[in-house]
């Protein structure tokens, strides 16, 4: 009986041992990523929680994740730090802002750690990382192109365009969706060719852009805000004014709620680009599949940082059941 014992307990010893050694080994990973401020970034999070999940499930014990989330650049650069100091081969970042954000990720960079960056890139972009962002000029033309068309086959004529905020993305997105509203004659663009303002897409700002627009404008077709978030608040304008000119608003991004109101036929929503949280999740994948050996790390070694587009879609009745994930919280 005492030898028994006295195996088995060799055998948990031998066991401990063994996960701890597996622990030790472990690649660690640190996902660095804005606390949510509106609906995508809150997505942002639970994409990335969500992936996470899945990797520790399919490849128990071979990754150790840390998941940290800031309100202000300040704190992102402070918890890079402590992932640097916790010893991270790899770091995943959406970060707060480009530009104070890339000192601290070029340090992990010359500490060898491999950098990829989603949806906001490095300034000044000089040393080799991933940057991984959705495709937003295509996001914009296949916006315009849905929209002319639509338009056109119902006599529509009359639009408006809301941007999001004074940044590149935004910039790449209107850069591709206006030159498709200027190949069809018969619409008009009310605030002026290639002209829109901004509502830093935020629900809130697009309601008092649209209050005003609807003071100045007796009649107005169609909106585009290239945003679903923004989308929102065009939507409780409508609403709160009783205006029924309106036939047409469309957003982007991908959200649970534009989904939900092209499932149900809303006669207003009936259409969204892609530009999911969900990209979070490509970038702790591409850090997985280079640890893996499946990708390569010689981007580490470029001079500046190395693209990967991930690609748009439109999004309407036909196809929306393949993109609509109910558990998400965008």
């Amino acid at each position: 009986m005492k030898k028994v014992c006295l195996l088995l307990l060799c055998a948990l010893i031998a066991v401990s041992a063994f996960a701890a050694g597996r622990k030790d080994n472990a690649v660690k990973i640190g996902v660095a990523i804005p606390s949510a401020d509106h609906g995508w970034t809150g997505g942002i999070g639970w994409w990335a929680n969500h992936r996470v999940d899945e990797i520790n499930k399919a490849s128990p014990g071979k990754f150790e994740f840390r998941v940290v989330l800031a309100a202000t650049p300040q704190e992102q650069v402070g918890q890079v730090e402590s992932l640097l100091q916790w010893g991270i081969k790899y770091l995943v970042i959406l970060p707060h802002e480009a530009a104070p954000l890339t000192p601290i990720m070029k340090q992990a960079h010359d500490q060898g750690v491999r950098v990829i960056a989603v949806d906001r890139g490095i300034e000044p972009d000089n040393f080799g990382c991933i940057y991984m962002a959705g495709d937003n000029a295509q996001m914009g033309t296949l916006s315009g192109q849905w929209l002319a068309s639509t338009m056109k086959a119902e006599g529509l004529t009359n639009y408006i365009a809301i941007g999001g905020m004074p940044i590149p993305i935004d910039t790449e997105r209107m850069n591709g969706f206006f030159p498709e509203m200027n190949k069809e004659s018969s619409l008009v663009p009310l605030l002026g060719k290639d002209r829109y303002e901004f509502c830093d897409f935020q629900a809130q700002k697009a309601l008092a852009l649209m209050q005003t627009y609807f003071q100045q404008y007796p009649k107005i077709d169609a909106v585009f805000c290239q945003d679903d978030d923004a989308l929102q608040g065009v939507l409780q304008a409508i609403r709160e004014s009783g205006r029924t000119d309106i036939k047409i608003v469309l957003g982007g991004a991908g959200s649970k709620p534009v989904y939900q109101m092209i499932m149900n036929n809303d006669p207003l929503v009936r259409a969204t680009t892609l530009y999911h949280p969900s990209m979070i999740a490509d970038g702790v994948q591409y850090a997985v599949d280079v640890a893996n050996g499946v990708k390569s790390d010689s981007f580490h070694n470029e001079s500046r940082s190395v693209p990967v587009k991930v690609p748009s879609d439109l999004i309407d009745k036909a196809n929306v059941n393949q993109y609509y994930q109910p558990d998400s919280p965008f």
